[in-house]
């Protein structure tokens, strides 16, 4: 427990001169406890003061600004009244852009040394005072001009004022960000000394002059400062996303999946969260006949034009006459250049059959690819051979298959029209670690096994994906029956 700053002062004037008249009066009062209820009362915890709970809530236009940065970094929030300490904890979190990674505490009043609060983690650990849940910012703040302090990370010492700009009769349904500056600091870069170090760094276009003395040199620091950063840069609407994400509840998903979004959100990120956050991600699972045929038709027409079986050719390829007849069937030829005659030249065709046989519809025997029982059992019923699909997703056995495989399944099924797959996956991953296999800086690309199915059931080989700007229920649906938890 920290010590008052009187008690404080009572045992330096003690130690400074201890044979003076006024220290041995004072020490002969402590052995007497003439002065034991005054060290008891100095040592007690004070408590904030809160205000009565109104009658009707009201919301409050704030200001929230992070102390010492210069220029301002600020954020303008309007919140309800009964948004309590913990809920509100999460806003400035969303809203400044940190990562939720280090303690916290609120204090009341003008004063950032005022009285503060406690939170769950606090009390575990033995500390007491007034625990901050269930206490509502309407308590707190009840007119223009009453302040709030945040602090963040106690090591790098982030304080936030928060101050109420108005009282808003109509108070809003959920947090929203109105307006704002700069961008938030990077996490764990030595407080508001180490931030403005980065940032005149970043400003000058990584000149190695100012690069900050705590990196060996600049791909040191490359590789520890957030991708993109900049010091200047805000986005309202961003933030919005963020705040809403933070307020609802992500759809539940699979074990492995959700282990994904535990790393992510350890390291900071909630990207994944406000993915699986969205409307259509809690959406259903089941289709139609009609829409499991048309998902189906790539796989259905690939297994029918192999019918029993085919040779391949000496080097391992399927015969030109069936990549013509499938590229025909399947619409690749309809815009693919030249003559889709050969397996190694069409690569839609090729992916096709790659995921066919990773899909369990085909094997190779002998130089022979033949359909599987599974197939032949399943080809003639579209929603079985839909729901087969289903169970052998994601494709891949290497670490990156199968997190490109979830990400992508996550993505889709959030709604998100197939034209727009690829750079969200690739968002997703970056943020899981992986880069690009050439620099190690650049994000990586989007593509894996399941993704390649994922475009098979939203319009096959025969339709250019990135065409598609439109959301299709039937493909999220598919998408979300992998990542519910069976």
């Amino acid at each position: 427990m920290t010590t008052p700053p009187d008690a404080q002062r009572l045992v330096e004037q003690l130690m400074a001169d201890p044979g003076s008249a006024e220290s041995r009066a004072l020490l002969e009062g402590l052995l007497d406890g003439r002065v034991s209820s005054l060290l008891e009362k100095l040592q007690a915890v004070e408590a904030p003061r809160l205000l009565p709970v109104p009658a009707e809530v009201r919301g409050f236009r704030v200001r929230l600004d992070l102390s010492g940065a210069e220029p301002p970094v600020w954020r303008r929030l309007e919140l309800p009244g009964d948004l309590d300490l913990p809920a509100l904890h999460g806003v400035i979190q969303s809203a400044m852009g940190w990562y939720d990674c280090h303690l916290h505490r609120f204090r009341t009043g003008s004063d950032p040394r005022a009285p503060g609060f406690v939170t769950s983690f606090d009390v575990e650990e033995g500390e007491e005072g007034t625990l901050e849940d269930g206490v509502r910012l309407d308590q707190l703040v009840a007119q223009q001009g009453d302040q709030l302090w945040y602090e963040y990370d106690f090591g790098d010492g982030w304080e936030h004022r928060l101050v109420v700009e108005a009282v808003l009769d109509e108070p809003p349904a959920a947090p929203r960000c109105t307006g704002g500056r700069m961008a938030c600091p990077p996490e764990d870069c030595g407080g508001i000394g180490g931030y403005q170090e980065l940032a005149a760094w970043v400003r000058s276009g990584y000149d190695a002059a100012h690069l900050p003395a705590a990196f060996d040199g600049p791909a040191h620091a490359h590789s520890w400062l957030p991708d993109d950063w900049d010091p200047d840069a805000f986005d309202p609407a961003r933030v919005d996303l963020a705040l809403a994400a933070a307020a609802a509840e992500p759809a539940a998903v699979t074990g492995e999946l959700a282990s994904l979004v535990e790393e992510l959100e350890r390291h900071g990120s909630h990207q994944l969260r406000e993915v699986l956050a969205r409307p259509l991600s809690h959406g259903p699972t089941d289709v139609g006949d009609e829409q499991a045929a048309r998902l189906t038709g790539t796989y259905r027409t690939f297994l029918d034009v192999i019918g029993d079986g085919v040779m391949l050719t000496a080097a391992g390829y399927l015969p030109p006459a069936v990549v013509e007849q499938l590229a025909d069937r399947l619409g690749v030829s309809e815009w693919w250049f030249g003559r889709a005659n050969r397996e190694d030249l069409t690569f839609p065709v090729a992916h096709v059959r790659t995921a066919a046989r990773a899909l369990g519809l085909v094997s190779l025997r002998k130089g022979r690819l033949s359909p599987t029982a599974a197939a032949r059992r399943l080809g003639a019923d579209p929603q079985a051979l839909r729901c087969h699909v289903v169970s052998r997703l994601p494709l891949g056995t290497s670490d990156a298959d199968r997190q490109a495989g979830w990400m992508a399944l996550a993505v889709a099924g959030s709604g998100v029209p197939a034209g727009q797959w690829r750079g969200e996956v690739t968002l997703l991953l970056h943020a899981l670690g992986w880069r690009d296999g050439d620099d190690r800086v650049s994000p990586p690309p989007a593509h894996s096994p399941t993704l390649d199915v994922l475009e098979h059931l939203a319009g096959g080989p025969g339709v250019r994906t990135h065409h598609l700007q439109e959301v299709d229920p039937a493909v999220a649906a598919t998408a979300r029956a992998v990542t519910a938890p069976r």
